[in-house]
């Protein structure tokens, strides 16, 4: 499958621009291939996107909140379809993928009601013959930077509020994952967004991305990155002072009370730091356990990261497959070799499965780091792999000072008995979301985003619109009779 880029309304091939292949993390066998936009690119896809400003700033609510419901109809539609593409060029397992998918739906979904509920307020004046009419207007032209480890799914976080808002909005996917996502624009094009309301360029951050953040008439910025490309994007959209909203990376620290119930603690644990191989922003990188149930915790971790049977995504059954390329796995070693070479003990895991099944792929074994110290890179820096780093704690203010200590501030999880005190300790915790005995902080009608270095902005929720709306005061003097 070899495509284009998505401008005003058409799919177009321009023959002077780089092309990328895409393959398969888990066999090596070639997927696809995707063009490469450019800043002439993102210079066109901005002329159209203004063009259809006014047109899209026009559509009543209801034709906006149609629009999102149909494209939500046709996904779920082709999610089979798209599942298995999506784990052809990235590598999580089909059943993932789905799941991925299908809350992209209920998020274009969630974000139709409320494009009906855009309203404005009569806010109270300091004399009697004004009237303060406070409404809420589509900021103009939007763009978002998708990453490739959720496309589909994070694609929708973005394309939702800026369609319920009525804004245009040019994205910069990401070249490593850009087939699914290809099947994703179809149906928002087909459910009936304007021409030129909607561009889709695949492209690299410094020249796309780039061209993007600094351009004078994008008036909004979303991306899900890192922190280093989130800080370049602030400085590029200095310069018209764009809106941003920045979902950044994190360290998410997971906590094991001496009262939790170990097994459900490991458990989720295991699946929070291994699912799609650790390349979640909210991965479980450090696991801080109470010394008493410390040495229990690790035997248990350590069972379940051995017992992970690992496989192509496409097979039945298959609940963990590859990491996406070799520069993850490089990551992974060279985090795991700092924090041995300080003393820790690799637990389980440590290096790449054994056998034919494996021999063509990016695959590697979830692996577990005991008694991390506290400046090892695991513990300090984004794996962004499978690989999560346990360290003991003993009393309740070390580990509230442990988990705060880095730039990050995305996530963090509680696992324990004592409801009243881990409500205490969550807070104390300087991050957007506290999970208290669950392993996610996402939820469709509540803020997303992070503390500190962790981002700017919120997305989901009501929050998640904010972004694409400037609020407008009409101070109007009235007759009084």
């Amino acid at each position: 499958m070899d495509r284009g880029l998505f401008i005003d309304g058409a799919w177009r091939f321009p023959e002077a621009l780089e092309r990328f292949d895409i393959t398969d993390p888990a066999s090596g066998e070639p997927v696809g291939s995707t063009l490469l936009a450019d800043a002439e690119t993102v210079d066109y896809a901005v002329a159209a996107a203004e063009t259809a400003a006014p047109v899209m700033a026009g559509l009543r609510a209801e034709e906006r909140a149609a629009i999102l419901e149909r494209a939500a109809d046709l996904i779920e539609t082709r999610v089979e379809d798209m599942a298995v593409l999506l784990t052809r060029e990235q590598g999580k397992p089909v059943a993932d993928n789905r799941k991925e998918i299908l809350f992209g739906a209920k998020v274009l979904r969630y974000y139709a009601a409320e494009a009906l509920r855009i309203g404005g307020s009569l806010r109270p004046a300091m004399a009697a013959e004004i009237k303060n009419i406070v409404s809420y207007h589509p900021v103009g032209v939007a763009a978002a930077i998708v990453p490739w480890n959720y496309p589909v799914d994070l694609y929708c976080w973005k394309a939702g509020p800026a369609i319920a808002a009525g804004c245009p909005l040019i994205v910069k996917s990401p070249p490593e994952t850009p087939l699914a996502i290809g099947m994703l624009v179809d149906c928002l094009n087909e459910a009936g967004v304007p021409d030129g309301a909607l561009a889709d360029l695949p492209g690299h951050g410094p020249v796309a991305g780039a061209a993007l953040a600094r351009h004078p008439r994008v008036r909004v910025i979303s991306a899900t990155a890192s922190i280093p490309a989130g800080q370049d994007i602030m400085r590029n959209a200095a310069g018209n002072l764009k809106k941003l909203c920045l979902e950044l990376g994190g360290n998410a620290p997971l906590v094991v009370m001496a009262d939790a119930d170990l097994e459900a603690a490991a458990r989720a644990a295991h699946r929070r730091a291994f699912s799609n191989m650790g390349q979640i922003c909210i991965t479980v990188n450090r696991i801080l356990v109470d010394r008493r149930v410390h040495n229990e915790f690790v035997a248990i971790l350590a069972d379940l990261a051995e017992g992970t049977q690992l496989g192509h995504g496409v097979d039945a059954g298959v609940e963990y497959g590859p990491v996406l390329n070799q520069s993850v796995i490089a990551r992974v070693e060279a985090h795991q070799r700092d924090a041995v070479d300080k003393g820790a003990r690799l637990a389980a895991g440590g290096k790449r499965p054994a056998g034919e099944t494996y021999d063509s792929g990016f695959f590697y074994r979830p692996t577990v780091i005991d008694d991390a110290p506290a400046d090892s890179l695991p513990m300090t820096s984004e794996t962004y792999g499978p690989l999560a780093a346990v360290a003991a704690f003993d009393t309740d203010a070390q580990m509230i000072a442990m988990a705060n200590s880095l730039e990050y501030g995305l996530a963090a999880y509680l696992y324990g008995a004592d409801l009243e005190r881990l409500w205490g300790v969550a807070d104390r915790l300087e991050f957007g979301g506290v999970g208290i005995n669950v392993n996610d902080v996402s939820e469709l009608q509540a803020p997303f985003g992070g503390w500190k270095m962790s981002g700017i902005g919120r997305e989901l929720g009501p929050e998640g619109l904010d972004a694409y709306l400037e609020p407008k005061l009409v101070k109007m003097r009235v007759r009084r009779a």
